[in-house]
């Protein structure tokens, strides 16, 4: 039996997303030995489908039952039986359910965090993952991807970078992950990384996030005051650069949007230079 077609053949009979009341589902009395031994050996052969009609129904309402085949499940085979019924989808919500489904395809060792929001889990492709460089004295795009084998503009991508520049104005870039493999049995650390704009789930290849660098990434941000959201978005426009690379030049000028303007244009006029030797 494959693990779609658990969900689906109950959808019609037991509703759909909670049109059954919970209360009278947890009635049903609990399995006795012979039906739990009637339903491992029916199970064993192909043409087995469990459903409402036959006589192993009450296992379908066993929380401990349904956990270990939902932690069997995949992402999309998961949602689907969340939508069966309120018990079901109480089950299938449960962090670590997910969680282990989240994991399972990259076999991860460990997820550690919570995400802003449920819908987090419902998507592991390999985009959502990246690896936190900390940058260094000369550091450039180009060769962080050279370095990690990914392409400029995926590394811009990512990071909501509109220009080289807006790498001066962070303390870590997040990296594509090319070679899958690299998640192995490795730890990855949910994070809503400001810069980025995006809630990712973050691989640390040095060990772990150091403490102040995740306070500074989840604590940056310009003053709350309309005025100074107004003349960083001002900058940005006139400059055509990111939110970061405006927060950069805004800083070094002391706040001076003329100064910024200047010093972005020095630095604009000394790449053409270096370029030409």
């Amino acid at each position: 039996m494959s693990n779609a077609s658990l969900s689906l053949s109950l959808s019609s009979k037991m509703g759909c997303c909670g049109d059954e009341d919970d209360e009278d589902i947890l009635k049903t009395p609990p399995l006795s030995t012979s039906q739990t031994q009637i339903l491992i050996l029916n199970s064993s052969s192909d043409d087995f489908v469990l459903s409402p009609m036959n006589s192993n129904f009450t296992a379908l309402t066993c929380r401990d039952i349904l956990r270990l085949i939902f932690e069997r499940l995949d992402i999309p085979d998961l949602a689907r039986a969340c939508c069966v019924c309120r018990v079901w989808n109480s089950v299938g919500s449960d962090k670590e359910v997910q969680s282990r489904a989240f994991r399972a395809p990259w076999r991860l060792k460990k997820v550690v965090g919570k995400p802003s929001n449920g819908s987090f889990w419902r998507d592991n492709g390999i985009g959502k993952f990246a690896i936190s460089h900390k940058l260094n004295r000369g550091d450039s795009i180009a060769s962080l991807a050279v370095k990690y084998s990914v392409q400029v503009m995926d590394i811009k991508r990512l990071n909501n970078m509109m220009s080289d520049h807006g790498i001066h104005s962070r303390e870590r870039l997040l990296i594509p992950i090319s070679n899958p493999d690299i998640l192995v049995d490795s730890t990855c650390y949910i994070e809503m990384d400001n810069y980025a704009k995006r809630e990712v789930a973050v691989l640390y290849l040095d060990g772990g996030p150091d403490r102040e660098l995740r306070c500074l990434l989840n604590g940056i941000g310009v003053s709350g005051s309309r005025g100074s959201r107004r003349l960083l978005d001002s900058l940005k426009r006139s400059l055509h650069i990111d939110d970061g690379t405006a927060q950069y030049y805004l800083s070094i000028s002391n706040g001076d949007p003329r100064a910024a303007i200047s010093e972005f244009s020095e630095d604009l006029r000394w790449e053409r230079d270096a370029l030409h030797f």
